[in-house]
């Protein structure tokens, strides 16, 4: 069976290989044969019409406290969003955020602004790219 993978997928289906290679090599040789032996059933299992698609995972939105340090946001906003998958972009970025605030002094609120904002586009743009 082959399975035609679209274009967006591909990349996130690259991580996922090389995170299970990685999990693999870990692996005992018995715990490798479990391994496959369940990947070999899950993949006799009839795959999942296309037509059926589970929709997106929502976000679990807790309220942002009073005082939040802007570490506490990202765990908090880490949370929220918790089936984004593409965390080195969202590091990347989150990460220039911390820096404007604790290196050049830039208002905590307007920080944590920003970083909901970044994080609800990234979910945003991972919700269109499930439905495609």
């Amino acid at each position: 069976m082959v399975l035609q993978i679209p274009a967006g997928k591909r990349k996130n289906l690259a991580a996922a290989k090389k995170k299970l290679l990685a999990r693999f090599e870990c692996l005992s040789e018995t715990q490798r044969e479990t391994l496959l032996s369940f990947a070999e059933f899950l993949a006799t299992r009839t795959p999942q019409d296309p037509t059926e698609a589970t929709p997106p995972s929502e976000p679990r939105y807790t309220s942002r406290p009073e005082q939040e340090s802007v570490i506490a946001a990202i765990k908090r906003l880490n949370a929220t969003y918790f089936m984004l998958e593409d965390r080195a972009g969202l590091l990347n970025e989150t990460s220039l955020l911390m820096t404007q605030h604790v290196m050049q002094g830039r208002d905590i609120r307007e920080v944590i602004d920003e970083l909901e904002a970044l994080f609800a586009r990234f979910y945003e743009e991972w919700r269109a790219e499930m439905r495609s």
